[in-house]
């Protein structure tokens, strides 16, 4: 494993770019269900790096979203992080804004999981419960399958992160919003910390 920039220094950063509370809560989100998918993945001992990309993968989209994944290796550079995860972050713009392809499983996962995040949480807020400990599957499949519901998360750029990872698209639904569930309350806990929720 490389050496990478600290945790603490990876948040630091993000926030220096994103004030937007929306924005904040997507990279915590997506730092958590990397997290979670490394440990189930068998890459338990990367956890934390793996984290580190999904916290930072949008480090750019707030102030230059016309340049998305491009204007990305400049403010990482700038901030000390290393070239590994510079690919690493901006390989998730695969085919939308760059053509640097995801290559490692970890690459693969953030292409996958990141726009369904997206439509996950929009599905948890209409819920009573504005969570997804209660969410199912097949309520989830439901909202999916509909495609005005959260028209904005590609369900193309999903379907072709499950293809790059090799499963079927209803596995990757099921682990994501595993995934959401199991870190759902650390976020909330770290957005009031920060007195954005």
């Amino acid at each position: 494993m490389k050496e990478h920039i600290s945790r603490e220094e990876a948040f630091a950063l993000l926030k220096q770019y994103n004030q937007d509370p929306f924005h904040i809560q997507h990279a915590l989100t997506v730092e958590g269900v990397m997290k979670w998918f490394a440990k189930e993945e068998g890459y338990g001992e990367d956890e934390e790096y793996w984290g580190i990309v999904g916290l930072l993968h949008d480090i750019d989209f707030e102030r230059y979203p016309e340049q998305h994944c491009i204007k990305a290796p400049e403010l990482l550079r700038e901030g000390g992080v290393g070239e590994d995860i510079i690919h690493a972050v901006c390989s998730h713009g695969y085919g939308l804004t760059v053509d640097i392809k995801p290559e490692h499983e970890m690459e693969k996962t953030l292409f996958a999981v990141d726009e369904l995040t997206g439509l996950i949480w929009a599905a948890a807020l209409i819920r009573p419960s504005k969570s997804t400990q209660d969410m199912e599957l097949k309520s989830l499949k439901k909202k999916y399958k509909s495609a005005s519901f959260a028209a904005g998360c590609s369900r193309a750029v999903i379907e072709q992160g499950a293809q790059m990872l090799g499963i079927e698209l209803n596995e990757l639904l099921d682990k994501t919003l595993q995934a959401m569930r199991a870190c759902e309350a650390t976020i909330q806990e770290e957005m009031r910390a920060e007195g954005l929720a």
